[in-house]
């Protein structure tokens, strides 16, 4: 299998953060997007940003942003059909797609996913913790973008319906932590300023 393409869902609206963009809220002096950038990029063959509206905020960035091509801010899973898009025109085979909000997965996401898809003939594979799926971290098939597409336009927007009517696998990651932490409020954010100064 060639190495997967990368995907960085940040299209959401961030309404518990009274809106704007998260992945650009300052984490130890570094957008947290600068965070995941240094995480997922060493791990995949290219990388793209889904977010929606004015691309030029990222422009800094460095990287190709896909809007969701499903009207009406449709969840992950249209980031994920936009991802799928954009690997599907470079020749890829499979996307991993990760949380725009989650500045500390694991630096092994890639190769722990790939290794949970091992004889799958369309890998589909989501991350998985003790306290449950982690439905924006995963593994996805190009070959399966027509199909979510049209999923997503008769009306599907939880992830695993999707993934569990394809026959999806679990990769567990019972890691230490809280790897897939999430900065959803202002008191998420004082916590992950909070952890990201233990690791120091």
């Amino acid at each position: 299998m060639k190495q997967p393409f990368g995907i960085i869902l940040a299209g959401g609206l961030a309404t518990r953060m009274g809106g704007g963009d998260k992945t650009m809220l300052a984490l130890g002096g570094a957008p947290i997007l600068t965070r995941i950038i240094d995480r997922i990029a060493p791990q995949v063959a290219a990388l793209a940003l889904n977010a929606n509206g004015d691309a030029a905020r990222f422009a800094g960035m460095g990287l190709p942003v896909l809007a969701d091509s499903i009207e009406g801010y449709a969840g992950p899973l249209a980031g994920v059909l936009a991802g799928l898009d954009w690997a599907a025109e470079h020749g890829a085979e499979t996307v991993v797609s990760v949380a725009g909000d989650t500045p500390f997965f694991p630096c092994d996401l890639v190769p722990r996913l790939l290794l949970a898809s091992e004889g799958m003939a369309q890998p589909l594979v989501l991350a998985r913790t003790p306290d449950g799926r982690q439905p924006t971290f995963g593994l996805w098939p190009v070959a399966l973008r027509h199909d979510l597409r049209a999923a997503l336009e008769g009306g599907l927007r939880k992830v695993v319906m999707w993934t569990d009517g394809h026959g999806g696998r679990e990769a567990m990651f019972d890691d230490p932590g809280t790897p897939f932490f999430n900065v959803n409020t202002p008191e998420d954010l004082a916590r992950a300023h909070a952890m990201l100064e233990g690791d120091r």
